[in-house]
C-alpha cells in the first residue's frame, strides 16, 4: 500500500483540506499520514480523517523518507517557515526524501511563484487529485 504523507504546520487548515480530499478520492487504497510541524496541526488532519499522525521535527525527519508522495503547501521546502515552525532539518528531510512531492503554490512567506495564477484553496487540492494524483495512481 502506497504511503502519502500530509505537512502542515500552524493550524493545520491546509493540511485538513487536502486529507478530506484525499480520503474521498482515494479510501482506503492508501494510507495517509498526517504529519504536523505542530500537535494542533496535527490533531486537526487526523480529524480530517487521516490513517496516523504524528508531530515535530523529528517525526517529519524519520517518516518522509518512507513516503511514496508527500503533499503540503510549497513553504515545507523552505527553512523557518511558518514562523519558524520548519526547521532546517524539516526541510532538508522533505526536499531530499525520494518520495514524489506535490507542493501548493501557497505560502505566508515573502515568496512569489512567479507564472502561476492565483487560484482559491480548494482549486488547487482539486488539480492535485485530478491532475497529479491521479496520474500517479494509475
Amino acid at each position: 500500500m502506497k504511503r502519502i504523507c500530509v505537512i502542515d504546520g500552524q493550524g493545520g487548515g491546509i493540511g485538513s483540506a487536502i486529507i478530506k480530499r484525499l480520503t474521498a478520492a482515494v479510501g482506503g487504497r492508501m494510507e495517509i499520514v498526517a504529519l504536523g510541524t505542530n500537535a494542533i496541526a496535527t490533531a486537526q488532519m487526523l480529524k480530517a480523517r487521516a490513517n496516523r499522525g504524528a508531530s515535530g521535527e523529528n517525526a517529519i525527519v524519520c517518516t518522509v523518507p518512507t513516503a511514496d508522495i508527500i503533499i503540503g503547501p510549497v513553504s515545507i521546502i523552505m527553512t523557518n517557515a511558518m514562523m519558524g515552525e520548519l526547521t532546517p532539518a524539516m526541510a532538508r528531510a522533505v526536499a531530499t526524501s525520494p518520495a514524489r512531492k506535490l507542493l501548493l503554490p501557497l505560502s505566508q512567506e515573502n515568496v512569489e511563484i512567479v507564472g502561476l495564477a492565483q487560484a482559491p484553496l480548494p482549486h488547487l487540492i482539486d488539480a492535485l487529485i485530478d491532475d497529479n494524483l491521479k496520474t500517479i495512481l494509475e
